[in-house]
């Protein structure tokens, strides 16, 4: 039996688990199958975490990460978690290979994933010319015309990576006020490729086998008329990825997992959230890397908590 299962292998699990491997609790991280690392695996110039006065690619940042996790004795799983059992003294966690992993305690890191516009042709055109990933998808366009929908930051660092290869970059906002920061705003607007729609959302996505173009509906006037793109890159947020532990632990009005003022505990005994599955306001790195560290101290304070003889028995079987 474990002592502790971290589910998610973002800035907050690897964080976790670099604080419970450094407690000689020998922490499994069920990473997932395919999106290992979280979103920063998508990123590139991380320029705002401490330490790295240069910046640092997100990949790379990751990498570092689990290396440094990895270094102290933690187990890092490529697998899905399929479904849990969160109640009761011993957590229940059934892995994609078909495997159940017991555990004492269960800090959930699982992160948020990216929403989209929810209009026809999105799934369709999906790998198409739409993408919620210009690091992914950015070199397909070199010398053409996309778009990009949101008002964020994550919007405007989109739109500014794909003036590496696109001749030309929207940015269509469903407002004339932008929700990305001073930098941010700065640094797209100054960007000789980049042009502003704003009051203007996406009605329509057109294209046979792909993107061809958009049809954007003004939010003011109702007026309609297309846009021709050969992309269309959308960023609009995320979603907390909650849906493991629905039915089990508590959610707020926004989605996110509850927890009890600033610690990580949820509703269930020894049962721990962290990062932005727990965060629908600040959603950075750092922030998700200091909740994983709480999440972490919590789970140790909880496992000593516990008789002796209940330790005792965990560490031998692991």
């Amino acid at each position: 039996m474990r002592d502790v299962v971290i589910i998610g292998s973002g800035p907050a699990g690897y964080t976790a688990a670099i604080y419970a491997a450094r407690a000689n609790l020998n922490p499994l991280v069920v990473a997932s199958s395919v999106e290992f690392g979280g979103d920063l695996m998508n990123t590139t110039d991380v320029d705002n975490f401490p330490g790295f006065p240069e910046g640092i690619m997100g990949p790379d940042l990751m990498m570092k990460m689990q290396a440094q996790a990895e270094r102290f004795g933690a187990e890092i799983l490529y697998d899905d978690v399929v479904s849990v059992e969160l109640a009761g003294p011993v957590k229940k966690i059934a892995l994609g290979n078909g495997d159940t992993v017991e555990a004492r305690s269960v800090i959930v890191a699982t992160g948020s994933a990216y929403r989209k516009l929810g209009i026809a042709d999105e799934d369709r055109l999906s790998g198409y010319g739409v993408s919620w990933c210009a690091t992914c998808d950015g070199a397909f366009y070199k010398q053409k015309t996309v778009a990009v929908v949101g008002g964020g930051d994550s919007a405007m660092e989109e739109a500014t990576f794909l003036t590496r290869f696109a001749d030309k970059v929207y940015i269509v906002h469903r407002s004339a006020a932008l929700r990305a920061s001073a930098v941010m705003q700065e640094r797209a607007k100054n960007d000789p490729k980049i042009e502003f729609i704003f009051n203007a959302t996406i009605a329509h996505i057109y294209g046979e086998d792909t993107v061809s173009g958009v049809g954007l509906l003004d939010t003011v006037t109702g007026a309609e008329k297309t846009l021709d793109v050969s992309g269309l890159f959308i960023a609009i947020g995320s979603d907390p990825r909650t849906h493991v532990v629905h039915g089990q632990l508590d959610l707020t009005d926004q989605g996110t997992i509850a927890v009890r003022g600033r610690s990580s505990l949820t509703n269930l005994e020894g049962v721990f959230a962290a990062g932005d599955v727990i965060d629908p306001s600040y959603r950075q790195a750092i922030t998700a890397a200091g909740s994983g560290c709480v999440a972490a101290l919590d789970a140790q304070h909880y496992l000593e908590s516990l008789p002796h003889t209940a330790m005792a028995q965990a560490a031998a079987t692991t």
